[in-house]
């Protein structure tokens, strides 16, 4: 019974990890990368997801939620985890240790960047638009922390989707395994540059 609700949960926290958070993560950072093209145009689309209908019920239970349970299963593995990188040093032994130290890190970075966010807003401290993310990201120290948590979390979403696939039965064989291997890695670095390139125009306005 304790395996049977143990495999249960482990399946739900892959699950989770894909639908919503992966896809909203990736969904984000594509909305936040419209300030490439200006201010005007950031707002824009910052004002048109903050006020889509019912989007307070949409955040609690598409988005924090799902993170919440995420989360604290995540920390259980990490540290029950039996990791091999000394013993085995594989690459997907060391993928899999990075997962765990990505989690960690991916966790305090979304914990730092709701609270300069959406606690602040809910506050009455500021407004979602460019000015507020101008402000945060000109402090260098802040802005090689957005740069470690965005590149933190993007890895943990990619290498977490080949552990979808695979735990999912979906890549069984070596070779569809070394085909998702190809393409989460093309996923880490298209949505790791959407993510940087837009820390670079909030920081130095380029």
């Amino acid at each position: 019974m304790a395996e049977n609700r143990e495999f249960f949960t482990r399946r739900l926290h892959s699950l989770l990890g894909v639908v919503p958070i992966g896809l909203f993560m990736v969904q984000h950072l594509i909305i936040n990368h419209f300030a490439v093209y200006g201010e005007e145009s950031f707002n824009k689309a910052a004002g048109f997801m903050a006020n889509l209908p019912f989007v307070l019920v949409l955040e609690i239970f598409v988005i924090y939620l799902p993170i919440l349970f995420h989360a604290i299963l995540g920390v259980y593995i990490v540290f029950v985890a039996k990791n091999n990188v000394r013993r085995f040093g594989f690459v997907r032994n060391w993928l899999f240790y990075l997962q765990r130290i990505t989690g960690i890190v991916t966790l305090v970075f979304i914990a730092w960047h709701v609270f300069e966010t959406r606690v602040q807003v809910a506050l009455g401290n500021a407004e979602v638009n460019y000015s507020l993310m101008e402000g945060i990201l000109d402090n260098p120290v802040m802005f090689w922390f957005y740069v470690i948590g965005v590149l933190s979390a993007v890895f943990h979403f990619a290498n977490g989707l080949w552990g979808f696939f695979v735990s999912w039965g979906i890549a069984q064989s070596p070779r569809s395994q070394k085909i998702v291997t190809y393409a989460t890695l093309l996923v880490f670095l298209v949505v790791s540059y959407i993510g940087i390139r837009t820390l670079i125009t909030f920081a130095y306005g380029v």
